[in-house]
């Protein structure tokens, strides 16, 4: 089945629309539903031209501290060539709507919709938008753990395509994640993958874990569980959860349910605070 991928494209609603929607912010987590990207919130950026973008979530203290996600939009004839201004972060761009190219340490790729990018701290990068539509793409930053003793990971493009899902045990195939990291590769300190339900399919227990996520909805509907609530989700929502939020789902059809999941791994838990001593 071909995978389609929801990209927000701004606009404002009519005076005659009412308030009501289901954007939410608890201590546990917060839903940013889909139609709270509007003009008014977009953002823009240093050294980057013809772009905007939508900030998903940023680090907070006492919530979710360990990464950023936007949506980036970049207009044709835009990009930039200093797009990272801090030499320690590390990203993932993950494309869903448009084209755009990459350089890489002087290696250029052509990205489209379903293209997945690593890039490690200090990586020589550059995005450009040669086309005629605008090209729109998650970015998913995180200050990079490095481990004495372990190399940096190397750059990574891929696409979808590429990867072949991995099937949940015992689900028979309705519940499967597509990993465009080995999750044994312990030089890497996050992941980034595309979960997939097939119509009907479960999350049949409250997951409770040390990992926080970002939950971008790719595609389809859902309902979830987020710590006490039951919360409707659809394509182009967000969902943010902090450690430890208990978080379970239901996907109610017609078709799949499909999201963009980071989350961090593989490194010790910090004992003292990071500035400490």
């Amino acid at each position: 089945m071909t995978a389609r991928y929801f990209a927000p494209t701004g606009g404002h609603p009519p005076q005659d629309q009412l308030l009501t929607d289901r954007a939410m912010f608890t201590e546990a987590y917060a839903v940013i539903p889909r139609g709270t990207m509007r003009d008014i919130v977009t953002s823009f950026l240093p050294f980057w031209t013809d772009t905007r973008l939508w900030v998903l979530s940023r680090p907070l203290s006492g919530f979710a501290e360990t990464f950023s996600q936007y949506i980036m939009e970049v207009s044709p004839g835009g990009g930039s060539d200093r797009p990272e201004t801090d030499p320690g972060a590390e990203g993932v761009l993950f494309v869903v709507e448009g084209t755009g190219e990459i350089t890489i340490e002087g290696t250029a790729h052509d990205l489209r919709p379903g293209s997945y990018v690593y890039l490690p701290p200090r990586t020589d990068w550059r995005f450009a938008n040669r086309g005629t539509e605008a090209v729109r793409f998650h970015w998913i930053r995180k200050a990079y753990q490095a481990v004495d003793g372990l190399p940096q990971a190397d750059p990574i493009v891929l696409h979808e395509d590429d990867v072949t899902p991995n099937a949940m045990p015992g689900t028979d195939g309705k519940w499967a994640t597509t990993r465009f990291v080995d999750p044994t590769d312990l030089r890497h300190d996050m992941h980034v993958t595309i979960v997939t339900f097939e119509p009907g399919a479960v999350i049949p227990f409250a997951e409770t874990h040390v990992m926080e996520h970002g939950l971008y909805v790719l595609e389809g509907k859902a309902v979830y569980r987020l710590n006490q609530d039951w919360v409707e989700v659809e394509a182009g929502d967000y969902m943010w959860l902090r450690a430890f939020c208990p978080q379970a789902c239901y996907a109610g059809g017609p078709g799949r349910f499909r999201y963009l999941l980071y989350k961090d791994v593989n490194r010790h838990m910090a004992l003292r605070p990071a500035f400490g001593g």
